[in-house]
Formats: C-alpha cells, structure tokens, sequence
C-alpha cells in the first residue's frame, strides 16, 4: 500500500481525521480478541469461574474496564472519532489450561466503524486482569490481539 493510499494522511501527506460525512449509516459491529497467557498455576485459583484478590473480583473488574476502555478509544486513539457505542460486550473464557480468552464486541448505528474500540476494550480488560493478578504471576502474557469480525460499512471481514 502506497503511502498515499493511507485514509489518515491528506493529499499532503499531513495527518488528519478521515471524513465520514458523506458515508451512510448503517448498523456496524466489530468482535477483536486476545489470549491472557496466565500459568497452570494461577488458572487453577480461578474457582467457580472467577478469582477474588485483594482488589475484587478479577473477571468482573476486567469486563467492567473492558467496557470503559471500549468507550474511552477516542481519548486514546488520535484519529478515532468520538462515537456513541450502542452495546459493548465483553467475554471472558478459559483457553485451555492456563490461559484466558478475551473477546469484546461492539456496536452501533452510525457512519463509522467499531474496530478500533473493540481491539480496546479486549485489550483494556486483558490489562486488567494482569494487574489484578501479577502479584501471583509476573510473568503473565497477553498476545494474539486482533480483529475478529467486523460488518457494516464497505466491506465485512471475519478471520474465521
């Protein structure tokens, strides 16, 4: 891809944020996810789905930072336009023996897109569940971060 071809750079090549007055709106939903690499160890003191530290319940914190970090992308992202998200849903699932699966989605009716604040969300909540349990285990790895599914606007993507 030619610089040129880039939507966040005028015909000058200056950063700017893209124009999306003439787009349609339309129903547009994006899904990004990541895998918390925790330990055998650890995952084993996650009991009845959750674990409680100090802090609260870890599960329940990270859906609950998910959600706001999806919310707050464009006070993080420099080129994402504030948006109001429609549904933000985070899951949280166990990945084989010692990892966890985050996966957020979000939604709207508008004439942007939602990937940005769904890769946020997922990794908001990976982050926090990190904090919440590096005490136990400061070697734990949060990889894989990607794009899962989008639909609405040009085009549709799904990994699968």
């Amino acid at each position: 891809m030619a610089l040129n071809e880039l939507t966040h750079l005028d015909h000058n090549d200056r950063p700017q944020m893209v124009d999306v007055s003439d787009k349609a709106i339309t129903t547009r939903t994006a899904t990004a996810s990541c895998i918390v690499q925790l330990g055998t160890e650890l995952m084993h003191d996650f009991h009845n789905g959750d674990l409680v530290t100090k802090k609260g319940s870890v599960l329940q914190t990270a859906t609950i930072a998910g959600i706001m970090g999806a919310k707050r992308t464009p006070d993080l992202i420099p080129m994402c336009h504030p948006i109001g998200l429609e549904k933000v849903n985070i899951d949280i699932s166990p990945e084989g023996e010692s990892s966890l699966k985050v996966s957020c989605t979000c939604k709207i009716t508008s004439k942007t897109g939602v990937e940005m604040e769904a890769l946020t969300g997922a990794s908001t909540a990976a982050l926090t569940i990190y904090d919440m349990c590096k005490s136990k285990n400061p070697s734990i790895v949060i990889s894989q971060l990607q794009l899962v599914e989008k639909r609405g606007g040009k085009s549709d993507f799904n990994r699968a």
